[in-house]
């Protein structure tokens, strides 16, 4: 459950990854050098990759992730023995309930230990609600979250940080390619593929990717879109999709 928590939150962001690619390249990228090393440098490591993030995108650029049906929040990537809430996206199921730093101490009845995790279950149908309890300010609350489709927008700070929560052993990208960069105006579009391990089961799986890249007259990413294979993502990995 927790690779399935911190996927959709962040892996999302993976697809759009990137690290210094080209740092020896002489004189300045056009847009379709910048989009194209923007998705293969998510084979890379993950420090270069938020400079490169820093570098290219605009101030007051926005990243729009593909949509899923969940709550928005993301956990904290850590072997401890806690749920621990670090990142609630807002306008969200979540954002209705959930603050940052919540523990959930169990949901659906199941205690939220470490050991528990891959049988503990956030599933429902869409507006279906998901009991649980959260630890805040030292005491225990009972709560519901309902499921529901997110559609994130999110700007550089909130980007960033979603990208600081990210496991740096776990980022790089078995492999990644781009087949094919289509530019018209200020836009680009950049189809890729890519292959990944997880880390928990040693399962491997491959996707397919197509990001929308706008540009501002600096020659900064002002808008950032895509759409990925999220459900065949998680097919892969063996989870059953169903109504």
């Amino acid at each position: 459950m927790q690779t399935v928590i911190r996927w959709a939150a962040v892996a999302t962001l993976v697809m759009t990854a990137t690290a210094v690619f080209a740092a020896h390249h002489e004189g300045p990228k056009d847009q379709k050098e910048v989009a194209a090393d923007w998705i293969k440098s998510s084979c890379g490591e993950l420090a270069p990759f938020i400079s490169y993030v820093e570098k290219h995108m605009a101030d007051d650029g926005v990243f729009m992730p593909a949509r899923y049906v969940g709550f928005g929040f993301q956990l904290d990537n850590n072997p401890e023995d806690e749920m621990r809430v670090v990142m609630v996206t807002p306008d969200t199921p979540a954002s209705k309930v959930l603050q940052q730093g919540d523990v959930f101490v169990s949901v659906n009845g199941v205690p939220s230990t470490f050991e528990n995790r891959d049988k503990m279950t956030f599933r429902g149908k869409p507006g279906e609600p998901v009991p649980a309890v959260i630890l805040r300010d030292g005491k225990e609350m009972e709560i519901e979250v309902n499921r529901g489709v997110i559609e994130a927008v999110n700007d550089k700070e909130r980007a960033l940080m979603g990208l600081g929560l990210a496991d740096a052993d776990d980022w790089p990208a078995d492999s990644c390619s781009v087949v094919e960069v289509v530019a018209e105006g200020k836009v680009v579009y950049v189809h890729s593929e890519s292959s990944y391990t997880e880390s928990e089961t040693g399962y491997k799986f491959k996707q397919r990717d197509v990001q929308r890249f706008e540009f501002n007259e600096a020659g900064q990413v002002s808008k950032l879109w895509g759409l990925g294979e999220g459900r065949f993502v998680l097919e892969q990995l063996g989870y059953t999709i169903s109504r």
